[in-house]
């Protein structure tokens, strides 16, 4: 969640990056930078952006589980074998 505290103009972020970035890592926390008073960046530190990354990379997989999941109870898809017998094949593997 976006800190109302944590928005700063683009001027303020170029006069003093060291101040703005000290408050980042203090906070954890992404800092919105604003251009003429409209929010048009956002900063975060490295490590905070990849546990989102890799969250978002996880309800990804996630709904692709499921989707699957519906797909097969709505009867769709493919037997299991017939997919290995292509992909061996395909793929020069033999069981």
């Amino acid at each position: 969640m976006i800190n109302l505290g944590n928005i700063h103009s683009v001027t303020e972020f170029q006069r003093s990056p060291k101040d703005v970035l000290g408050k980042l890592k203090e906070t954890k926390s992404p800092i919105v930078l604003t251009v003429n008073g409209k929010a048009e960046y956002v900063v975060q530190d490295a490590a905070s952006y990849q546990e989102m990354v890799d969250k978002l990379e996880a309800v990804e997989d996630l709904e692709a589980v499921r989707q699957g999941y519906q797909e097969m109870l709505n009867g769709e898809g493919r037997p299991i074998d017939e997919f290995f017998e292509e992909f061996e094949a395909k793929h020069g593997l033999q069981r």
